[in-house]
């Protein structure tokens, strides 16, 4: 078992699936509406409670009736939900359209995710306490770094997705031991597309990089070792959304456990694989005996 913290985001996932999406000005007909919650921090804490780690969730809900679904979602996964606040106004949202390829596009508001803009008492020693501190962008900059920054102080494993990709502010890399992008994020970051260069010129600002490949897999490089890429378990996709983050929320548990990075990486691949074969995002998340399986 492995102490895990997750600082980030939690969304309801307002879900349209569609044949095709939209282009810009039109308008075409679903086929069905969900509400799933959501949020890459929310996720990531799902994936890692439901692969076996014992995880505690930093962040905010809103006052509404999404607030207490978020609440009610992680706390049934088994997170600890302590130091999740609930703030003034509404729950973030995530408005996701997925199409029959099961690809999708997602615009985010923050709502209360937007009031995370620090660590308040009590969160440095939860974090300090921790084995992992897994990151992501969806909060303002400023927490992101303030939690990585108290990892640093107290020499806590800190794990960075850096989506939804964007500049990062100086010195935040330099706090990062393990960088998880996609090929998309890995590429906004580097100004590179293949995905060997850029784990190359990632190395230049952080210790040691996993990018997400999709369907392809994913790719680690560390600045003491060579590259190693391992391949995805080939299934047939249904809604993509979540897969990063319970690639993620797995691979840190796999790590937390001792297991070599190739080894976490495929655990963390067949956790992914489930989780793209069903609808929504926390919803589609695998337990433990499963990815076993």
């Amino acid at each position: 078992m492995t102490g895990i913290v997750v600082l980030g985001s939690t969304n309801m996932d307002l879900v349209a699936y569609v044949a095709r999406a939209p282009k810009l000005g039109e308008t075409v007909t679903g086929r069905e509406f969900r509400t799933v919650p959501g949020g890459k921090g929310a996720n990531q804490a799902v994936a890692a409670a439901r692969a076996g780690g014992r995880v505690a969730m930093i962040g905010a809900v809103g006052e509404d009736e999404f607030g207490e679904r978020l609440r009610h979602t992680l706390t049934a996964s088994g997170v600890d939900t302590d130091l999740l606040r609930t703030a003034e106004g509404p729950s973030g949202t995530a408005h996701v359209v997925v199409d029959d390829e099961g690809g999708n596009a997602i615009v985010v508001i923050p709502g209360a995710n937007g009031t995370v803009t620090r660590l308040v008492p009590g969160d440095e020693t939860v974090i300090a306490a921790a084995d992992a501190l897994l990151l992501q962008l969806e909060l303002p900059l400023s927490a992101v770094l303030a939690g990585a920054e108290a990892a640093r102080r107290h020499g806590v494993r800190t794990v960075l997705t850096p989506a939804p990709a964007q500049p990062l502010p100086p010195g935040l890399l330099a706090t990062v031991d393990l960088l998880v992008p996609n090929e998309h994020e890995a590429a906004t970051l580097t100004g590179i597309a293949d995905a060997h260069a850029s784990a190359q010129a990632l190395l230049r600002q952080v210790p040691e990089v996993v990018i997400t490949l999709g369907a392809a897999g994913s790719l680690h490089a560390a600045r003491d070792a060579g590259t190693v890429r391992v391949p995805a378990p080939r299934v047939e996709a249904v809604d993509t959304t979540g897969a990063g983050d319970t690639f993620v929320g797995a691979l840190v548990v796999a790590l937390g456990e001792g297991r070599p990075m190739p080894e976490a990486m495929r655990w963390a691949s067949a956790a992914a694989a489930l989780c793209v074969q069903r609808p929504g995002a926390s919803t589609s998340m695998p337990y433990r005996t499963e990815i076993e399986a």
